[in-house]
């Protein structure tokens, strides 16, 4: 049980990080406009689907829970 209340700890801390981080620069200027980031404007519709974004912070994310996790 106390790997669990560490775990919990650590993702509570890192919610409260990007939660600030998030309040401090509201937009991070290439974030959602990657290479592999589906944009399609036809008329008055959108479709959006950020495919690079998304494999980018699975990576990111990812990483940082193996990390998190050999201990």
């Amino acid at each position: 049980m106390s790997e669990l209340g560490r775990v919990l700890v650590v993702l509570g801390v890192v919610i409260a990080v990007v939660g600030v981080a998030l309040m401090l620069f509201p937009r991070v200027p290439w974030l959602g406009r990657l290479p592999g980031d589906i944009h399609v404007e036809r008329g008055n519709w959108t479709f959006y689907f950020p495919l690079g974004t998304s494999i980018l912070l699975s990576l990111v994310l990812t990483l940082v829970l193996w990390l998190v996790g050999r201990r």
